[in-house]
């Protein structure tokens, strides 16, 4: 198994993985500080950005074995993981594994019950289609103002507040991924997560207080799955913490694993 990846920085590897339809891009608002004190390493998941997809990787439990066999690949096992959303139950289903150091959960998939589901399905599947009817004329909309915020709405807490061009290659981005619609799919109608964690380094769960496609209520089911978890909300922020917080969501990375290293 082979994945596309980016490094920046110098000290103790620590892994980062995006959600649905990203690439390692996602993470642009938060690695140049996190390189200061880590060898940053984020990862184009299969089928994403510069990463071929396989037969399964329309699926949760595809990716995930896809991640897994790059750990072993790459002697990776153990590192600490950072994921956002998809990527963030990635990260779970890792320390569930024990094939995780330290993790930071930021919104993970993967909590919702009942009509949540079906919440999910049908606000992200016509979202999708929209920014793929609107791929030609993504860059001139996400530079305004109004536009940005229309198209980020449920995404972000301050979509007015984003650099119009960072939004813009993360909607083509989505746009560009073949997979999104089947692991859509697999995602709204598989399982619930579970855990726990086999781990003794740190585990944060963090949680958008305005997230509106993980709605906030799921982090009960995350704290119960993981119960050696750690809870952290960011008050201000939606469905990604490294774009409404960014400075917030560096600390609480360090803050983890910088626990984790001195173990």
């Amino acid at each position: 198994m082979t994945m596309h990846f980016t490094r920046a920085g110098r000290g103790k590897p620590l892994l980062l993985v995006h959600g649905l339809g990203a690439t390692s891009g996602s993470w642009d608002t938060i690695v140049p500080a996190l390189s200061q004190v880590r060898e940053v390493i984020a990862i184009d998941l299969p089928g994403h950005g510069k990463t071929r997809e396989e037969a399964d990787s329309g699926t949760f439990e595809g990716l995930a074995r896809s991640l897994d066999e790059w750990l072993g690949a790459e002697n990776f096992t153990g590192v600490d993981m950072v994921g956002s959303s998809l990527g963030a139950r990635l990260v779970l289903e890792m320390a569930r594994r024990g094939r995780a150091g330290a993790v930071v959960a930021l919104d993970p998939g993967g909590f919702w019950q009942g009509w949540e589901r079906t919440f999910f399905k049908t606000t992200i599947t016509p979202s999708v289609a929209l920014v793929r009817a609107l791929r030609p004329a993504l860059s001139a909309i996400t530079g305004n103002v109004a536009g940005r915020t229309a198209l980020m709405a449920q995404l972000s807490a301050r979509p007015w507040a984003l650099d119009g061009a960072f939004v813009a290659r993360e909607l083509k981005s989505l746009a560009n991924t073949r997979t999104v619609n089947s692991l859509v799919k697999d995602l709204a109608n598989g399982a619930m997560q579970e855990g726990p964690a086999k781990t003794a380094a740190p585990v944060v769960i963090g949680w958008g207080r305005k997230d509106r496609l993980c709605l906030p209520q799921q982090a009960d089911r995350a704290i119960k799955a993981f119960p050696e978890a750690t809870m952290h909300w960011f008050e201000r922020s939606g469905h990604f913490p490294m774009w409404d917080q960014p400075e917030e969501t560096v600390r609480v990375i360090l803050d983890a694993t910088s626990i984790s290293e001195s173990k």
